[in-house]
């Protein structure tokens, strides 16, 4: 997708060598597969030596109709698709794939940056989006924190026992009752409501929300945590969030045995 100058086009590119100097090719064996439909091709190259450099297997598209056949003939891992491949433009293309494949996880990267371009693009069933420029380091951050979280529930509802999420109104409610949350809270329950029942360690928790890894802060979990627990949990009889003394934390939604 083009830039809006030449120059910005350059900076871009240039944010994106800085991370292969001195770099050393790495010969393990190469574990997940990766689609990226992208049609600026210095852009594409870039990112594929990146991605390949950490063990991906990448697969290139240089429009939207190429990347739909590659995508509906192999089993993918991850798609990293450009809003503004010529051919079949990228919202066409995800909406061809989401019919297929509610699972594979999609990363849109766009020069767009709007509140109701972002909605869309979660309506359309994007996982998440990148704005360009960007550096390479946080496309690879956001991939691999893709890769990590697994199948998702692409429901625009979630619902753990009588907690509910609205993820187009973003709002939330515990028994008809309203909750008002900060982003960072919303983006901890939907995590947490994502995967009920299941133990989340601060530092998984710390990756997927804060998109980055905060070593020796973990702490920054618990502060959360505890300011998600009095908005949710206080006034309750039953306790949502549990500590997994040692792990971590979970969500559950029915009465302990």
């Amino acid at each position: 997708m083009p830039l809006k100058s030449r120059g910005q086009m350059k900076r871009f590119l240039f944010g994106l060598q800085l991370h292969f100097i001195d770099e050393r090719p790495n010969n393990s064996a190469i574990i997940m597969r990766i689609l990226l439909i992208e049609d600026e091709q210095k852009v594409s190259a870039l990112l594929k030596r990146g991605l390949t450099s950490e063990r991906y297997a990448v697969d290139v598209a240089a429009d939207g109709i190429e990347g739909l056949e590659l995508a509906e003939t192999y089993p993918y891992d991850l798609m990293i698709l450009d809003l503004m491949v010529p051919r079949l433009t990228g919202g066409e293309v995800l909406q061809r794939v989401r019919r297929k494949n509610a699972f594979l996880p999609v990363l849109v990267l766009t020069a767009r940056d709007l509140i109701d371009d972002k909605v869309r693009l979660f309506e359309l069933g994007a996982d998440d989006y990148l704005t360009k420029p960007f550096a390479f380091a946080e496309l690879l951050m956001r991939v691999k924190a893709l890769l990590r979280r697994g199948p998702v529930n692409r429901s625009s509802t979630l619902r753990v026992g009588e907690l509910e999420l609205d993820r187009l109104t973003q709002q939330v409610k515990r028994g008809g009752r309203r909750i008002e949350l900060t982003a960072k809270e919303y983006a901890l329950l939907e995590y947490f409501m994502q995967n009920e029942e299941r133990v989340l360690s601060r530092n998984m928790i710390i990756e997927h929300v804060w998109d980055q890894s905060f070593d020796g802060i973990t702490n920054i979990v618990d502060v959360y945590v505890r300011h998600l627990r009095s908005k949710v949990d206080d006034g309750s009889t039953f306790k949502m969030i549990r500590t997994v003394r040692g792990t971590g934390y979970t969500i559950r939604s029915g009465n302990e045995t």
